[in-house]
């Protein structure tokens, strides 16, 4: 068996599970349901929550499977098992044991830092590894998160006393959740543009509550704190609300004041739901794995960073296969 890494993403020969396919197809695996992972498929295995998610995103779903984590099943003759990935609510890694006993691991995007709304991620033990390297390259290492969370708070604070309406930048599912479970924790009463109110809905009832929250309506209350998806911040939506400040929780805030200005904010704070470099480092060891497979952002980088520290390792970069034996 191998694996080949098509246009729409990566493929299981000889069987017919793809994994996170972003077009449809009979059979894939999705590890969570940013919009970048999923596809309108036939059969979709996955977490219940991340169902949830593709079926608020895209309409109902077909022939979903619901899996929970750590409990395999069969899909012919192989043997597949859901584990936590940290990354978002529901996310998770798919390891794959052949008839022979080989393991291999697909993590999916992977956060091992703490999380307050995302099931905490488990060392998937494997001998061939296909790990995320969005932030593979040695330059990405996230402060403590406890530090950014209590930076962030610092500045809601500052920005609420000064009399200007803070609005954070975060993705409509994961990113912005996980902030305002912390505010909301810290005292905030929290009001959010209508995509990331209904994901906040999903989160409340799949567990993970938030509160006070209420939707977007045009208007801010003093002492609330507004949350805003990044591509919906340009132009005259947020026009009406002055003083403002605005600020954008990203990975991408340790590029500099670059990204500040990429995303019309005035500050940025490296709150991240993917894994730093040394983090993914870290986890490629603990998992045993013989070979190591970087995938997707910096796979190059990532690959180098490992073979340094004694692994077998390569990035699947385009097209190609690549042959577990």
């Amino acid at each position: 068996m191998s694996v080949e890494l098509r246009r729409n993403g990566l493929h299981l020969t000889g069987t017919q599970l793809a994994l996170d396919a972003t077009r449809k197809s009979p059979l894939s695996f999705v590890s969570h349901a940013h919009s970048d992972h999923i596809a309108r498929h036939e059969r979709t295995i996955a977490t219940a929550a991340t169902l949830r998610f593709m079926a608020h995103r895209l309409g109902p779903l077909s022939a979903p499977l619901a899996v929970p984590y750590g409990r395999p099943f069969e899909l012919g003759p192989l043997s597949l098992e859901l584990l936590p990935a940290g990354h978002i609510l529901g996310s998770a890694q798919l390891r794959v044991i052949r008839e022979d006993g080989r393991r291999i691991v697909y993590t999916g995007d992977l956060n091992l830092a703490p999380s307050l709304t995302a099931e905490p991620a488990q060392v998937a033990e494997c001998d061939t590894l296909v790990i995320e390297s969005t932030y593979g390259h040695p330059r990405y290492v996230f402060p403590p998160r406890d530090e950014v969370l209590g930076d962030l708070e610092a500045w809601v604070r500052q920005q609420q006393e000064r009399g200007a309406v803070p609005v954070l930048l975060g993705y409509s599912l994961g990113k912005s959740q996980e902030a305002m479970k912390f505010l909301s924790g810290r005292g905030f009463s929290l009001v959010a543009h209508p995509s990331i109110y209904e994901v906040a809905r999903l989160y409340g009832e799949l567990g993970v509550r938030m509160e006070p929250l209420r939707p977007f309506d045009g208007h801010v209350e003093p002492g609330e704190v507004l949350f805003f998806p990044p591509h919906r911040a340009r132009g005259g939506a947020l026009a009406p609300l002055w003083p403002r400040a605005t600020a954008v929780l990203t990975g991408w805030a340790l590029d500099g004041p670059g990204a500040t200005r990429r995303y019309g904010a005035d500050v940025a704070f490296p709150l991240s739901d993917h894994a730093d470099c040394p983090s993914l480092v870290r986890y490629a060891k603990a998992t045993g794995a013989r070979e190591v497979i970087t995938l997707h952002g910096q796979a190059e980088a990532l690959a180098q960073v490992l073979c340094a520290e004694g692994l077998d390792a390569r990035a699947l970069g385009k097209p190609q296969q690549l042959a577990l034996l």
